[in-house]
């Protein structure tokens, strides 16, 4: 279907050439990464030389200064693509802004640079063993020591855990009566600190090819000079970025499901069954229906929310409904899409499987439904 958002002639060739890109360095060898659990380091260093990482970075730290829609192009065509264990868009898109709203131009300085390169992969720690989306309940503490904090506590669940060389770890600074929206600070913990190890890449039934680990902090020492902005500043921080991480999981989630589409109209037009194509059975046509008004909708809604990102408008209760909606009927539409390729849909060979099986963590992580549909009644006034 046409789209309402106004991609320009550079969009365009923007998509074409990255779209080429993953057709060359990372379609052929995915299915070895799932293999290995792990996305090979090198690829990064190429997604960072020709310019696809951290594309709106400022000039001065070596980026391209582009708007959010080269960032749309790059989530959407990775979805699309079935490599959705590459997560250039945590890393460019949810984990970076972090640095860049609240760092200092010295911590700007020293990291944006490496990560448009590639050089440096960033992640972000925040769930632990007993704490996912109920930050209040987080253990993991910082003490203020000379010089820095000394750092105590586990995260689990981190994408990018394995091959992050700088990681975002929030962790309680404020005392038993500090308010819960003061009492916690973010800190860059970099790799090869002292105290800081990690356990991994964690067995998924899914979403293989991402290095998901375990972190450890023994009295990880974190100098002064890592603290990302200002001490009990934390809680306000991740607040800040809710509309864009939620934004980012909901659009890939569109885009994956209409690949799913579009391969499974393919195969029903090829499929023969009873002497005739499967899309010539009434079930499958009402299927298809079914899909194509749902996929209409969710691209109506994302394409409007990213307008309304663009424009600097406040829509986090948008992005949670679209975070809650869209990414649970994408796992709906992989299953539907799936059963219409019978027994071939559910052998690895066809890349419908991997869809089928990387669209149910879209409904959990980066905020479960459950979560969304709790954020969204607050916002009702209930």
């Amino acid at each position: 279907m046409d789209r309402s958002l106004q991609f320009s002639e550079g969009h365009d060739i923007f998509r074409n050439s990255f779209h080429r890109f993953l057709e060359k360095e990372v379609v052929e060898d995915y299915p070895l990464w799932e293999e290995e659990g792990i996305v090979p380091r090198e690829i990064w260093l190429k997604f960072g030389a020709n310019g696809y990482l951290l594309p709106w970075a400022d000039e001065k730290y070596g980026g391209a200064g582009a708007d959010f829609l080269y960032s749309v192009i790059i989530a959407e065509e990775l979805a699309r693509s079935g490599a959705s264990g590459v997560l250039v868009s945590l890393h460019s898109d949810i984990v970076a802004p972090y640095v860049d709203s609240f760092g200092s131009e010295e911590q700007k300085e020293r990291w944006i640079p490496r990560c448009i390169t590639g050089e440096h992969i960033l992640a972000v720690a925040m769930t632990e063993p007993e704490a996912g989306s109920d930050l209040a309940s987080m253990k993991t503490k910082a003490v203020k020591v000379d010089g820095g904090w000394l750092l105590n506590g586990q995260k689990t669940f981190i994408s990018n855990g394995i091959l992050a060389d700088l990681i975002v770890v929030a962790a309680k600074t404020g005392g038993p009566e500090t308010p819960a929206h003061q009492a916690m600070s973010l800190f860059m913990v970099e790799r090869g600190m002292q105290g800081f190890s990690r356990n991994g890449p964690i067995k998924k039934i899914g979403f293989k090819a991402q290095d998901t680990a375990e972190l450890f902090f023994d009295d990880c020492f974190v100098p002064d000079e890592n603290l990302i902005g200002g001490e009990g500043m934390g809680f306000i921080y991740l607040m800040k970025k809710l509309q864009p991480e939620r934004l980012v999981c909901a659009l890939a989630s569109q885009a994956a499901a209409e690949r799913c589409f579009e391969m499974t109209v393919q195969y029903v037009k090829e499929r023969e069954v009873f002497g005739r194509p499967l899309s010539r059975f009434q079930n499958t046509q009402f299927v298809l229906a079914e899909i194509a008004s749902q996929l209409a909708v969710g691209r109506s809604f994302v394409d409007d929310l990213i307008r309304n990102h663009m424009a600097g408008k406040d829509v986090v209760k948008e992005t949670c409904m679209a975070k809650y909606w869209i990414c649970e009927t994408a796992k709906e539409i992989a299953d539907r899409c799936l059963q219409l390729f019978g027994g071939y849909g559910y052998c690895t060979e066809y890349p419908i499987s991997r869809f089928y099986v990387d669209a149910r963590v879209q409904t959990i992580y980066a905020g479960t439904s459950e979560i969304m549909k709790l954020v969204i009644s607050r916002s009702l006034g209930l």
